[in-house]
């Protein structure tokens, strides 16, 4: 019999890529105003950003908005320093990128974001997890240091792309093995907080049932203040890689077995930035 006397876990579901197109917003929009995700993560650089932040407007003190830091989307190209994901891996592992360089993009995107949002970002990770690359984990680290400052109640928490090990299928390790307990050393050293265990990385395959189990699994091994990343839209656009794998999340997170699924795990959906995610972050979560 399941013991309902427990404290529920307090654990963060975040929604990437808001602004990547106009159904990936309005789906993001839509499961946050319903309480189905805690947090999502902005591409600044896509033309949809200023416009779309407006769907968010309604959920500030409800939803943490983070910046997505970008450097191998389309957009990213488009602003002339971004790279295909395999090129910007292989940059990252031969020397990295150049930390001056990097500061410049950071900044950019940072002014990007606040220019639309009226505020800093909760929180920032990476768009295919280029906050931990080499050369750009130490020039990020550096620009909110000297941003934000070190005690700074504005001061974003940085994600890192680290699966537990139970969690961590090979995609996970290489994801992991890119930079994450590199950015959590050089974070800790300038009084960054870190959330370190991150959950939702998969393949983007397989059915809605394959995803509801995923996802229950998730849910059930998740520590307090963990992170689950997620990637949902309104239906499957044409030109987009994960489009089908985006409509089946959206689909499950809106619905009635999603809701009985944090039931059963016990899960509790929080903002990192609130009381009670401040407490589960400082718990400082190993993975």
């Amino acid at each position: 019999m399941q013991d309902d006397s427990r404290q529920p876990k307090a654990v963060i579901l975040c929604a990437d890529d808001f602004a990547v197109h106009a159904g990936a917003s309005q789906g993001i929009a839509q499961l946050a105003a319903a309480g189905r995700i805690s947090a999502t993560s902005a591409m600044v650089l896509s033309p949809r950003w200023g416009q779309d932040c407006t769907l968010l407007q309604d959920l500030r003190g409800h939803l943490d908005v983070g910046l997505h830091l970008d450097w191998t989307s389309d957009f990213a190209v488009a602003a002339g320093h971004g790279l295909k994901l395999g090129a910007a891996m292989r940059k990252a592992v031969l020397g990295g990128f150049d930390p001056a360089a990097a500061s410049v993009v950071i900044e950019r995107q940072l002014d990007a974001f606040e220019a639309h949002w009226k505020a800093p970002p909760d929180y920032v990770d990476g768009h295919q997890h280029v906050q931990q690359f080499a050369g750009i984990r130490q020039a990020l680290v550096q620009v909110l240091h000297k941003r934000y400052g070190d005690t700074s109640a504005q001061q974003p928490y940085l994600r890192l792309s680290r699966a537990p090990k139970g969690a961590a299928d090979l995609k996970a390790r290489v994801i992991a093995a890119m930079g994450a307990s590199a950015l959590e050393k050089i974070a800790g050293c300038a009084g960054i907080t870190c959330a370190t265990a991150l959950f939702g990385i998969y393949d983007f395959a397989g059915s809605t049932a394959r995803y509801a189990h995923l996802m229950d699994h998730w849910l059930h091994a998740a520590m307090p203040g963990s992170i689950i990343m997620c990637h949902p839209a309104l239906g499957a656009q044409p030109d987009d890689e994960i489009g089908a794998a985006r409509a089946r999340e959206h689909a499950y997170l809106g619905s009635p077995e999603f809701s009985a699924a944090l039931r059963k795990a016990q899960v509790q959906l929080i903002r990192a930035s609130s009381p009670d995610g401040k407490l589960a972050m400082a718990a400082k979560i190993r993975p």
